[in-house]
């Protein structure tokens, strides 16, 4: 009884310090673009851009260091949601339970990948190959495949539909059912739920950006026209009103960072 009560403490507090981890990725996005849509400097970049950033500021490769191993925490928690279900949503013989469950690992295995390109950074104290230029490079040998152009379709309808998904859960605020509502304040509860909606409705609008992007790469059968979470903010700076658009989706991204420190701190873990 004390080895499971253990394990959840272990687990609990990894899963904290991922969603921090997560959080400062994010923020550190949304900061970014905001300097961008102000002309202070600035640039419109993706999560490893982030990191890059990260490990450029004093101190840069110990905050680094802390934010992969925050990383490798919330890959660790997304493959005991995808595995034991903590959250109690669904049977094993749920279609949308498996669904959920996949979606799970392959945010698990994302963010894998995102812990190894912080690691990368500190050892080689460069940064790695951008991650819209391995989207393109992973886009050409789709596409050389058979009924590649349709594959890369598909793909890209399905980020549309959970760029649309992150609408509903901002619309919903189904958010605020994970969280100890209880040790809130009430102008806590106020702000960490517009925190969650203008976070999560950005985040949306991104993927289903990212989305049109590779339906555009199926149809014109070109891998350049793929853009990651960067191009899709240099594309909003580029329109009409751009700063303007690129500021609010900024401060979304940022809403974001905030709404995930606000699971570290008040989500509840149950592994």
């Amino acid at each position: 009884m004390s080895q499971t009560r253990n394990e959840s403490t272990w687990i609990d507090k990894l899963a904290r310090l991922g969603y921090t981890a997560k959080g400062i990725v994010y923020a550190t996005i949304g900061l970014l673009a905001v300097q961008a849509a102000l002309g202070n400097g600035g640039k419109t970049t993706d999560s490893k851009g982030a990191l890059g950033t990260i490990a450029a500021q004093p101190f840069g490769q110990f905050m680094l260091a802390v934010v992969a191993f925050g990383l490798i925490g919330y890959m660790v928690w997304r493959f005991v949601q995808a595995i034991q279900d903590p959250d109690h949503k669904g049977k094993s013989n749920d279609a949308d339970d498996i669904v959920r469950r996949i979606g799970y690992g392959i945010s698990g295995l994302i963010y894998a990948s995102l812990a190894f390109s912080a690691i990368q950074i500190i050892v080689s104290a460069t940064q790695s190959a951008s991650d819209g230029s391995k989207k393109q490079t992973w886009t050409a040998r789709l596409l050389a495949q058979p009924f590649g152009q349709w594959l890369v379709g598909i793909i890209g309808a399905i980020i549309i539909g959970y760029g649309f998904y992150q609408f509903y859960k901002a619309y919903k605020a189904k958010f605020r059912k994970k969280l100890k509502l209880y040790e809130m304040s009430d102008t806590e509860e106020i702000w960490a739920t517009r925190a969650g909606r203008l976070g999560l409705a950005a985040r949306g609008l991104v993927f289903v950006m990212i989305g049109f992007f590779a339906i555009q790469a199926g149809r014109q059968y070109d891998s350049s026209e793929v853009r990651g979470l960067d191009g899709a903010l240099d594309t909003l700076s580029r329109q009409p009103y751009g700063p303007w658009l690129l500021g609010i989706v900024a401060i979304g991204l940022i809403a974001y960072g905030i709404h995930m420190f606000v699971q570290a701190e008040y989500r509840r873990i149950r592994a």
